[in-house]
C-alpha cells in the first residue's frame, strides 16, 4: 500500500513577477501548504498574501524565524540568492531556489558547502526537465528511438522582455542575460537527455549597450546592460554528443528550433524549455513526417494556456527528496548547469568542466 506524502509548511521568500506562478502551481498539491510571504517590500508581501489567502507575512527576518516553516522557496532576484539560500539554512530550512543557484560559481561552491553542513536538502531551478516533454523526450533517447546521440542544437531568442516585463533590469544585470536567465532551461534539459558536460568552447559579447523599456507599466525608461547579451558555444559531453548553442538577447525574430538531438537513425525535436509541456516530435530517417510522441508523464499545465507558465513541479521534488524519494532538481545539478553556463558567458575560451553530476532518474521509471 502506498504511503501517503508528508504535509510540508511553505515560506515563499520574495512575492514579485514570478510568485503567482508558484502559488498556483503548487496548488496542485494539497501536502505543500504555503504558510508565509516574505519580502523587503513588507506592503507587498501582504498583498501577496491577502490576493492568495495566505495567513502569514512579514519580512525575511518573520520568515527564517517562522518555526513552523520547514521549507523556503527562494524567489529572490538572482544577486541575492547565495546570501537568502545561506540565511535560510542557517535558519534550519530546506530550500529551492529560482535560477540560477548563485550569480557565479564560486558562491555556488559556498552554498553547496553550506547546505552540506546543514544537513537540509538544497534544490533550484530550472525544472522543466520534469515535466512531459523532457521526460518524453528522455524516454526516446533511452528506448533507442533515434539511435545513438551524435549532436544537439539549442536556440535562445529574445524574449522581447522591455516590451511586457514593468522592470526587466535584473535580465541584463549580473545573473541575467540570455546565457543565465534562459539558459538553465536548455542547459539542464541537455544535460537531463545527454548527462553531464565535459567541455564548452565560446565566445559572447554584449549587444546593443543601453535597452529601451517599453512596456505599459514600466518602472524605468531605459537599462544599461551590465552582461553578455549574445553568446554562442560548442558543448561537448561525458557521452561524446557534440552540442552547439546561440543565447541570445538580439535575435528578436527567427525560425530556429528550441532543442534538437540528432542520432544515427533519426531526431528530435523539443518544444520551447521554459515550459513543461509539449509537443515532442520524432522522424527516423527515411519517414516522409514528423511524429508526435504521447506524453509519457502528466502534464503539468495545459499546453496553450495560462496553466503552462506555472511553477512548483521543482518543490514537490524537494519535498520527495526529503521523504526519501529521488531528488532530480538537486544542488549538484543546478551547479553543473551553472558551471557550464558560466563558461558560455565567460570570455571566450576553451572550459574543461571541475563538475559533474549524475543524469537525474527518468519520472517515467516510477
Amino acid at each position: 500500500m502506498a504511503t501517503q506524502p508528508q504535509h510540508h509548511r511553505i515560506g515563499i521568500l520574495g512575492s514579485g513577477n514570478i510568485f503567482s506562478r508558484y502559488v498556483t502551481g503548487m496548488a496542485r498539491y494539497p501536502e505543500l501548504k504555503i504558510v508565509r510571504v516574505g519580502d523587503i517590500d513588507v506592503d507587498r508581501a501582504k498583498r501577496a498574501a491577502g490576493e492568495h489567502g495566505i495567513p502569514g507575512w512579514g519580512d525575511a527576518d518573520e520568515l527564517y524565524g517562522d518555526d513552523s516553516i520547514d521549507i523556503v522557496v527562494n524567489l529572490t532576484p538572482p544577486v541575492h540568492h547565495a546570501s537568502t539560500i545561506m540565511r535560510a539554512l542557517d535558519a534550519g530550512k530546506h530550500v529551492y531556489v529560482e535560477k540560477p543557484l548563485a550569480t557565479t560559481v564560486a558562491d555556488a561552491k559556498t552554498v553547496l558547502a553550506a547546505a552540506a553542513a546543514s544537513g537540509r536538502v538544497l534544490g533550484s531551478a530550472p525544472d522543466t526537465f520534469l515535466g512531459s516533454a523532457s521526460q518524453t523526450a528522455r524516454k526516446a533517447l533511452d528506448d533507442g528511438l533515434i539511435g545513438e546521440p551524435i549532436g544537439a542544437s539549442a536556440f535562445i531568442r529574445h524574449s522581447k522582455a522591455e516590451t511586457w516585463h514593468p522592470d526587466p533590469r535584473f535580465l541584463f544585470q549580473a545573473g541575467g542575460g540570455p546565457v543565465l536567465d534562459m539558459g538553465p532551461y536548455y542547459l539542464a534539459i541537455l544535460v537531463n537527455l545527454l548527462g553531464p558536460v565535459r567541455s564548452v568552447a565560446a565566445a559572447a559579447r554584449i549587444g546593443a549597450p543601453v535597452r529601451t523599456v517599453t512596456a505599459p507599466d514600466r518602472a524605468v525608461d531605459s537599462i544599461d546592460v551590465e552582461v553578455p547579451t549574445h553568446a554562442s558555444a560548442v558543448l561537448v559531453f561525458d557521452s561524446g554528443v557534440i552540442g552547439t548553442t546561440m543565447m541570445s538577447f538580439d535575435v528578436w525574430d527567427s525560425d530556429l528550433p528550441a532543442i534538437e538531438i540528432y542520432g544515427t537513425e533519426g531526431t528530435l525535436t523539443l518544444p520551447n524549455p521554459n515550459h513543461f509541456d509539449g509537443d515532442v516530435r520524432v522522424r527516423r530517417h527515411g519517414e516522409a513526417d514528423w511524429t508526435v510522441l504521447p506524453p509519457v508523464v502528466e502534464l503539468f499545465g495545459a499546453v496553450g494556456t495560462k496553466e503552462q507558465a506555472r511553477r512548483g513541479l521543482g518543490v514537490r521534488d524537494l519535498a520527495d527528496a526529503i521523504e526519501g524519494g529521488p531528488h532530480r532538481a538537486n544542488a549538484a545539478f543546478a551547479f553543473h548547469v551553472l558551471e557550464g553556463l558560466s563558461a558560455i558567458d565567460g570570455p571566450g575560451q576553451v572550459t574543461l568542466l571541475e563538475s559533474t553530476c549524475d543524469r537525474p532518474a527518468g519520472r517515467f521509471t516510477k
